[in-house]
């Protein structure tokens, strides 16, 4: 069996990393499996770039910036949300790449800003082989946002999208919305969601109302991500041995969606508490804030980690990791944090709960609720059986994101339509 994967990102982005793990899984239990991206940015010979031609660059760049003008267009110049939505009115065609052509199975991912357009997801329908189509996000089901946060005209049709300064009935989420119905009968579509959350609001959208949907996490390969020596691993990164260490990443932590606000108002309530001596923050990601002068804590700022070995180190360095998210869908950072047998605490909002089970590997708090998240987080550090704890977050890595898990139920979907 022979599989191609598509996503926009070799290495960027939740959903590049989720891909990249699912190729190793599957290559690991027998398949063939390829990555076409938009651009290749390691020597991976697995993974495969839509840009062979200088043209090609050109064009890439183009379908990007062509689409972001559409859309700022339509939001009358304003920049706010400009990356909340995703139109697809450019990408590549292809439907005679080679790849594509002796691909028993087309399995998307995340493809906007220019990988695909809509007429391109058409195009490989219409070749006639099941295309499988991992949400990453909620984009497939709506008009054009990849959160319709309380919004709900997804379900029945979009328009007035508040994304776009709510600009009439018949705008720019209601046009796609219709092009997408009309494309997604074009040939057999199977979705896929990561989290069970998804599946839910995914199967409520008229979009999907006669598709297949099925939930499958993303795998992680238990064998690179798990327990190591704390003390070890702290020395590498000069972190003190002696202090409660949180620890938060994103790739960008300035973005309202990895609730940075919500994680600093916490931190104000810890250092209220009289363990605020014993604890230090270790974050990690790209800022264009300076939170040594923010956060109420003593902030260990380490930048973009891209190495997983690094990564893996990290987690290993903190006794807790924290993800004050507002929108998530299964995030492979608390994927990671799990695996490497460090409880999680987290917000009530998307695949969390599905990962977090609270008080057994971690600690669920009210969603948006700042006191919440600090009191989950002095419950794992002061307040519980904390070996037993890391021992859970270990166990449900192991039970529920392993690599052969998580293949063998994509192969088993797979075999379902060949």
């Amino acid at each position: 069996m022979k599989v191609l994967l598509l996503n926009t990102s070799e290495r960027t982005g939740g959903a590049a990393i989720a891909a990249q793990r699912l190729m190793k899984a599957l290559i690991n239990n027998g398949i063939d499996a390829k990555i076409l991206v938009l651009k290749k940015q390691t020597d991976n010979e697995k993974i495969i770039s839509v840009q062979s031609s200088f043209l090609k660059q050109k064009l890439a760049l183009w379908n990007f910036l062509w689409e972001r003008w559409v859309i700022f267009i339509h939001k009358h110049l304003s920049r706010k949300n400009l990356f909340r939505v995703s139109i697809a009115n450019t990408g590549f065609d292809l439907s005679n790449n080679p790849l594509v052509k002796e691909a028993d199975i087309i399995h998307l991912h995340w493809i906007n800003q220019g990988l695909l357009s809509l007429n391109s997801i058409k195009k490989l329908l219409e070749t006639g082989k099941t295309v499988f189509w991992t949400m990453h996000d909620m984009w497939a089901c709506t008009g054009i946002c990849h959160y319709p946060r309380e919004c709900a005209n997804y379900q029945t049709q979009c328009h007035d999208c508040f994304y776009i300064n709510k600009s009439g009935r018949h705008d720019l989420s209601y046009t796609f919305f219709n092009k997408k119905k009309k494309i997604y009968q074009s040939g057999k579509l199977i979705f896929i969601t990561c989290s069970k959350w998804l599946k839910q609001y995914a199967e409520k959208s008229a979009l999907l109302s006669d598709k297949k949907v099925f939930s499958i996490p993303n795998p992680i390969d238990t064998s690179l991500f798990q327990p190591m020596n704390k003390s070890l691993c702290r020395e590498k990164f000069n972190l003190p041995n002696d202090k409660k260490l949180i620890l938060f990443g994103a790739v960008k932590i300035s973005d309202e969606r990895k609730g940075i606000n919500y994680l600093i108002k916490a931190v104000e309530f810890l250092s209220q508490e009289s363990e605020a001596g014993n604890i230090e923050l270790v974050i990690f990601g790209k800022s264009n804030m300076d939170l040594s002068n923010i956060l109420a804590l003593k902030v260990n700022y380490l930048n973009y980690v891209s190495n997983e070995e690094d990564i893996v180190t990290l987690y290993n360095s903190a006794d807790v990791y924290v993800t004050p998210s507002l929108e998530e869908n299964l995030p492979n950072t608390i994927m990671e944090s799990l695996a490497c047998g460090v409880p999680c605490v987290g917000f009530d909002v998307g695949g969390i709960p599905e990962m977090i089970d609270h008080k057994t590997n971690g600690y669920v708090a009210e969603y948006m609720s700042a006191e919440d998240l600090a009191k989950g987080i002095l419950w794992v550090l002061f307040e519980t059986d904390y070996k037993h704890l890391s021992q859970n977050a270990r166990q449900k890595a192991i039970d529920c994101y392993s690599e052969k898990n998580v293949a063998e139920q994509y192969i088993n979907l797979y075999k379902q339509y060949l």
